[in-house]
């Protein structure tokens, strides 16, 4: 579970420090419906939240520093997300204030639960309620997009059917579940998943009317476990518990439950078949985002 945010947000700049969730996503479906004349591919998903994720520890500075307490290895500061989203956000707005931020990672990169953009959409939020600019939520999606192409839907804040780049999202609620998600040890390139010339680009379109639970698969399912054997095995076990599918372009695979002791039994069974060292978590789906109200 994520921590809850510090009754300290609402507060002038100050020297204290809040903590902010940035909750994982899981794609319930994702279709490539198209490509657009600059590459970009065109797609249909539905996003939902989870109850677990990355937390950022957010400090407004007086003057116009931005501080990555906490940096990724081999991630230079002017790549990280949560500097890029940060600068822009400052830059956008002409604040003249600045942030330490440290981030608590436990979503792993390259999982295809969002983790980096789901972080750099809290600390858009965070900052927007810190520095008091109360820019609206559309302005914040508009960033975000600058940022990546999943971070739209964590500043939009619910469970969403998307379209376009992911950018078009139409509020959607899925059936309540508990969901056990596995962790492959690797991390999957994107890029590569995208550019792969066997991915299918022409899944017919549907629309938001004819959505039901369970609906759909992912299209870039079956280049990831072509590439990456490991998606293919971790898919495998959790096909024994139901309609086990992967998440964004990998390499996370999730299965849903009815009631949470389904989902933690499931695991528990994994880890007693194939060891103790399978990496996975139970978690919750959640439709509205933690910081939903941090923008209007």
């Amino acid at each position: 579970m994520t921590r809850p945010v510090s009754s300290a947000v609402s507060s002038s700049v100050s020297s204290s420090v809040s903590t902010y969730p940035a909750p994982a996503k899981l794609n319930l479906f994702l279709h490539v419906v198209g490509r657009r004349r600059d590459g970009y591919h065109l797609l249909q998903s539905v996003f939902r939240f989870l109850d677990y994720g990355d937390t950022l520890e957010i400090q407004a500075r007086d003057d116009a520093g931005i501080r990555l307490l906490t940096p990724l290895p081999g991630v230079a500061p002017e790549q990280d997300l949560c500097w890029r989203a940060a600068r822009l956000l400052q830059q956008h707005s002409g604040c003249r204030l600045g942030a330490d931020i440290r981030l608590n990672k436990r979503l792993p990169l390259g999982g295809g639960l969002g983790g980096g953009s789901s972080d750099a959409a809290t600390v858009l939020l965070a900052l927007n309620r810190l520095w008091h600019l109360d820019l609206p939520r559309k302005t914040l999606r508009e960033l975000g997009l600058r940022l990546g192409a999943d971070v739209p839907v964590f500043v939009f804040g619910r469970s969403a059917f998307a379209e376009g780049v992911g950018e078009i999202l139409t509020p959607w609620l899925p059936a309540p579940a508990s969901y056990l998600v596995l962790i492959p040890p690797l991390h999957v390139s994107t890029p590569s998943i995208f550019a792969d010339p066997a991915l299918t680009r022409n899944t017919p379109s549907v629309r938001i009317a004819a959505l039901l639970d369970g609906y759909g698969h992912n299209d870039l399912e079956p280049i990831a476990c072509a590439r990456y054997p490991e998606v293919a095995e971790y898919l495998g076990w959790l096909k024994l518990y139901g309609d086990a599918r992967m998440t964004g372009s990998g390499a996370c695979v999730f299965v849903a439950f009815p009631e949470r002791v389904q989902a933690e039994a499931a695991l528990a069974g994994i880890r007693a078949e194939h060891g103790s060292q399978v990496d996975g978590f139970v978690a919750d789906g959640m439709d509205q985002h933690p910081l939903h109200a941090f923008a209007d």
